[in-house]
């Protein structure tokens, strides 16, 4: 594919310019490193460039949480692509959600060598969704890319992103898959994406990639809160917008450790199920519980029915058989279910004045 042919300039004007340690470096090596770029000649920059003014202004998001020794050396690989795909037009968002290391420190020194990159700082952690929905709100780009500051997103895999978006799609979504992640996170994920992608309706491989590619459209349409970042292709594709994915490197964490548990899949479940009653069934609530509810009131029905013919006759008490109780269980709650969902509806007909929708051209 076109995002595979292009690789990393390895040559520069000085030997040492740029030079990434793998150890952790300190805020001063940091400071020195930064000073010491020199910008590479125009003959330099990666091969995918184009005319100039044949890419839009790109924004490029960027969510964090303590990730200081990380960020110079995603500064430079950012720096080896970046400013050739999109000739200079560009702005990166270091979303920095409550660090309380010194990464809002490198930032500060990036953004005094490059004013492109750009950040904004949370007083506390909020949360990937909160970071992403600021984020999108001050993106400036017609394209909008996201990606995490671990290194273990790569910045070589943008072009090929945009590539797609070109080609008429509205989100690409990355697709780790051959990823560098322990046992325990890389099961429970798979079943999570089999899961997700059953209910959803759209077919992905990897819901939760941190690499992805935006239509401006489409973040500024797309409402993030809670842990709804895991859904953003669900919601994209049930609002109309062309969703697809592209198989992505995904590199082995090199410093820090991750900031997700096992809890992420339990909220998952239950975000997914606030996510499909909230673009689903939002404007017909009783379509999702006047179904359940049904299901449960002829299964009462038809449990309560078959006990009564054996009580006629005789071969049974009905004191004796609990599930006569269950069936009666099952009725009432079915019944209340389906109330449920009548009261949906009228809320929802009483909200009709106010429903927007995601209109996508108009033709006067």
């Amino acid at each position: 594919m076109e995002h595979q042919q292009h690789r990393r300039h390895k040559h520069r004007n000085k030997p040492d310019a740029g030079t990434v340690k793998h150890s952790s470096p300190t805020l001063d090596n940091i400071d020195r490193e930064i000073d010491s770029i020199d910008k590479p000649n125009q003959s330099e920059r990666p091969q995918h460039r184009r005319p100039h003014g044949s890419i839009p202004f790109m924004t490029i998001v960027i969510p964090l949480l303590n990730e200081e020794e990380s960020l110079y050396p995603l500064y430079e690989a950012l720096e080896d692509v970046v400013p050739g795909m999109s000739n200079g037009q560009y702005e990166i968002l270091f979303i920095d959600d409550g660090s309380t290391d010194s990464s809002f420190s490198v930032i500060r020194k990036i953004h005094e060598k490059n004013p492109r990159y750009k950040a904004i700082r949370f007083r506390r952690n909020c949360g990937k969704s909160a970071a992403l929905a600021v984020g999108f709100a001050a993106a400036k780009g017609k394209y909008v890319f996201t990606m995490d500051a671990d290194l273990q997103d790569d910045p070589k895999e943008l072009p090929g992103m945009l590539a797609l978006i070109e080609q008429g799609y509205d989100l690409v979504s990355g697709w780790k898959k051959k990823r560098h992640d322990p046992w325990h996170k890389t099961i429970p994920s798979r079943f999570f994406n089999v899961v997700t992608s059953s209910m959803s309706g759209i077919s992905l491989h990897d819901f939760n990639c941190g690499l992805k590619a935006y239509r401006r459209e489409v973040v500024k349409t797309l409402q993030v809160y809670g842990e709804m970042h895991r859904y953003l292709p669900a919601l994209a594709h049930w609002e109309g917008f062309r969703v697809t994915e592209m198989p992505v490197l995904h590199h082995p964490r090199k410093f820090g450790h991750s900031k997700f548990g096992f809890s992420r899949y339990f909220k998952g479940f239950l975000d997914l199920l606030t996510v499909m009653f909230t673009t689903r069934y939002v404007k017909r609530p009783l379509h999702l519980f006047g179904t359940i509810g049904s299901i449960m009131v002829l299964a009462g029905l038809i449990t309560n029915v078959y006990l009564t013919v054996e009580w006629a006759m005789g071969l049974t008490f009905l004191s004796q058989r609990p599930l006569a109780l269950f069936g009666i269980a099952m009725i009432i709650v079915g019944v209340q279910l389906i109330s449920t969902g009548l009261i949906g509806e009228l809320v929802v007909k009483n909200s009709l004045e106010t429903t927007t929708y995601s209109i996508r051209e108009t033709l006067d």
